[in-house]
């Protein structure tokens, strides 16, 4: 019998390894491709691995909860067409699919210790049978969630059944959280204490999540790999500002598209990159990989408070409608936790909007293996300088700091301040005539 092995796709450039969260197809069971048999988690986002070919899915190489490397085989496929799926009356299932399959009983010791081993007390299966995921289960159990008061979830999933983003809108709406015994505000004796791991005063403990322990581990990385340096420039957006203000109802209504400032600025870093290519590179040990796409990055915060950097792919091929277009679907896929691994990955330049937070300038640290990341702040009106044909006056602005960190490994103070200051003048030259398409 003919069978291929499926293996565990690459989610992200930065991206090593995934949390196996639940199998959605059993062994023996017959499926098509292209069809979602597995749900996986990494420290970007939540995903599905589907089918490469049509078949029985023979076996299974991973248990639910298992971290597997990226390229690990995960399952068997067999794909002959005469293959047919396995009855669970006249064939065994193997080891791994029967601690999947075990129904959850209050007096199952196996799958009580089970839980405990990967840190959750809530049990896998509601009164309605209805799964929950590891990670469902953690954040439940960290905000002092029931079993009852999970169950009484209304899910959006298949089946009824709890996804993230259920759970955080949940938590979010007004309701009493009961805080865990374990996370019960404490008071450390002395500075000896606090040495040891214990603080002084009135204080909660509380664990990161995965994600976030997986940016942080990110970003430390990123700062011992990188010799940071950040150039500042100050852009005078009255132009683009009177613009959007004049076409964006015109915009919305013809395109059906919002138009915000980010696809003006991934516009113009487009077309600073194009004119310094040096700064769409990468290194790999004392080589500089020189990149051919052009792919932008946007860092974009999730319902959870924590970041994510969608990717336009080929974006010097998109106008600004086009640009329009792929922020606002990605915008709108991060806030609503339905971004694809293919679609945070691969980016060669990354945009974060400081500014939305209301900050003036950020420094941003670089997205590996990038060598620079630009920050854009908020957009405010001041007096400024104006040259004109009749002298100099004083007149009321809106501007905006630019600040771009760069690997200084390979990219030096001329080549990182030139290409600053070449987006600042694709900003501050934007046509106040332009036609919205």
């Amino acid at each position: 019998m003919a069978s291929i092995e499926v293996k565990l796709p690459k989610m992200g450039e930065s991206i090593k390894e995934a949390t196996l969260l639940n199998w959605l197809k059993k062994s023996g069971e017959k499926i098509e491709k292209d069809e979602p048999i597995l749900e996986v988690a990494t420290d970007k986002v939540d995903s599905e691995v589907a089918a490469p070919e049509s078949g029985v899915l023979a076996k299974l190489m991973f248990q639910e909860n298992d971290v597997v490397a990226i390229g690990e085989v995960i399952a068997i496929i067999d794909t002959e067409a005469s293959a047919k799926a396995k009855s669970a009356d006249d064939q065994p299932k193997p080891e791994v699919e029967e601690q999947l399959s075990s129904a959850p009983s209050t007096s199952d010791d196996s799958e009580s210790s089970a839980d405990q081993t990967h840190g959750s007390n809530l049990e896998r299966h509601d009164e309605r049978g209805r799964f929950f995921s590891p990670l469902v289960r953690s954040i439940a159990e960290k905000k002092g969630l029931s079993m009852e008061e999970l169950s009484r979830i209304e899910g959006s999933g298949a089946k009824g059944r709890v996804l993230k983003k259920d759970l955080l809108a949940y938590l979010e709406s007004p309701r009493q959280v009961a805080v865990p015994a374990h996370k019960a505000v404490s008071q450390a004796p002395n500075q000896a204490a606090a040495a040891a791991g214990v603080y002084e005063g009135r204080y909660e403990i509380m664990e990161m999540d995965r994600m976030r322990g997986m940016i942080a581990d990110h970003m430390v990385h990123s700062k011992q790999t990188s010799p940071h340096v950040t150039a500042y420039v100050e852009v005078d957006m009255t132009k683009i500002v009177k613009w959007r203000n004049r076409v964006k109802d015109a915009f919305q209504q013809k395109h059906e598209e919002k138009i915000t400032f980010t696809p003006i600025f991934v516009e113009a870093v487009v077309k600073a990159i194009q004119e310094f290519p040096m700064i769409n590179v990468s290194v790999d040990g004392k080589k500089i990989v020189a990149k051919k796409d052009i792919n932008i990055g946007l860092a974009a915060a999730l319902p959870t408070g924590n970041l994510i950097v969608p990717v336009i792919k080929e974006a010097d091929k998109k106008n600004l409608l086009g640009l329009t277009a792929s922020v606002n679907e990605l915008v709108d896929k991060a806030r609503n936790n339905k971004l694809g691994g293919d679609e945070i990955k691969g980016s060669t330049f990354t945009i974060s909007n400081v500014g939305t937070f209301r900050s003036v300038m950020g420094t941003p640290i670089i997205n590996q293996p990038e060598v620079a990341i630009l920050a854009t702040g908020a957009i405010r009106k001041k007096p400024a300088v104006v040259e004109t044909d009749h002298g100099d006056m004083i007149a009321i602005r809106h501007l905006m700091y630019l600040s771009l960190s760069f690997d200084h490994r390979v990219v030096d103070g001329d080549l990182g301040g030139s290409f600053l200051a070449r987006i600042m003048d694709h900003l501050e030259a934007f046509d106040e005539e332009r036609e919205i398409g």
